[in-house]
């Protein structure tokens, strides 16, 4: 005979072991990285490592900050790294957002000849992987002269095939009598999108802030190509590991991984409920 009590305490505990394995897989490396931008380059090299923060933390931290660090490296302050990749995250986030609201606007509300041809073209850059269209993009940045800018890191990115599907499928839900109320109380289409779909897309543009926020801050690949000074963060890191072995300062590289992996982690915290509301009404 089965005793329901026994039971429900062997799934809480195989539950609470099944993440307590998860948690410590994710956390791990993470408390690796903290341990070592605490300590020397010889206590990072000895074997084994100490697992306990060393006494050197503040020190390491406030260098990396503010004047760089790295034997090779360029020297460019973390924090001014930060700022770059702030800056990048921020305006690929709001603009893709932005840009994406009046693409699906346009497609769902407006009868105009084409209409469904645009939305499928738009539909296809889906499947074209960025990789595909970079050196084009490059050749277009470079003759426009916007190299090594703000505007050569931002403005290629701002495009979201994916957002404005997301888009378009949201405002499909939306009760046609909404918008046949309004255009009798007198309201254009801007008054229409501002006062009602707007209010009614908040938790999906909260959630889809916080994914596009992450994917511009972890931006590698093109930050690599069009910058030389304007260092993002990613790149700041992987040219603090682009030395020899025996060049590679550790506790620099440590402490500067850790500050990279900090502002994605507060935005993701802060928006935490919206985040997931967003997410469930997406699913819906």
């Amino acid at each position: 005979m089965k005793h329901p009590r026994a039971e429900r305490i062997r799934t809480a505990l195989f539950r609470h072991g099944v993440l307590l394995v998860g948690l410590f897989i994710v956390a791990f490396p993470i408390w690796v990285a903290f341990v070592g931008s605490t300590l020397t380059s010889r206590d990072i090299r000895a074997v084994p490592m100490p697992l306990l923060p060393g006494s050197h933390g503040l020190e390491t931290y406030w260098s990396v900050l503010t004047e760089g660090g790295g034997a090779l490296s360029r020297k460019t302050p973390v924090a001014a790294m930060m700022w770059n990749s702030l800056v990048m995250a921020v305006c690929v986030a709001v603009g893709k957002i932005v840009i994406s609201i009046l693409s699906a606007f346009a497609i769902v509300y407006f009868r105009f000849p084409g209409r469904m041809l645009f939305f499928w073209l738009v539909f296809v850059t889906l499947m074209l992987p960025a990789e595909v269209r970079i050196l084009p993009t490059f050749q277009v940045v470079a003759d426009l002269g916007m190299l090594d800018s703000y505007a050569g890191l931002i403005v290629p990115l701002l495009a979201s095939a994916t957002a404005t599907f997301l888009f378009r499928q949201f405002f499909l839900t939306v009760p046609k009598e909404l918008a046949e109320a309004a255009r009798i109380d007198g309201a254009g289409p801007l008054r229409f999108l501002w006062s009602v779909l707007l209010p009614l897309s908040a938790t999906n543009i909260a959630a889809l802030f916080v994914v596009l926020f992450i994917y511009g801050w972890n931006q590698y690949l093109w930050p690599l190509l069009v910058t030389k000074e304007l260092e993002t963060i990613v790149v700041g890191v992987y040219r603090l590991l682009a030395v020899g072995d025996d060049s590679i300062d550790w506790p620099v590289v440590m402490a500067t991984a850790i500050l990279a992996m900090t502002p994605p982690i507060l935005v993701v915290v802060a928006m935490q409920r919206w985040f997931v509301k967003g997410l469930v009404d997406v699913e819906k």
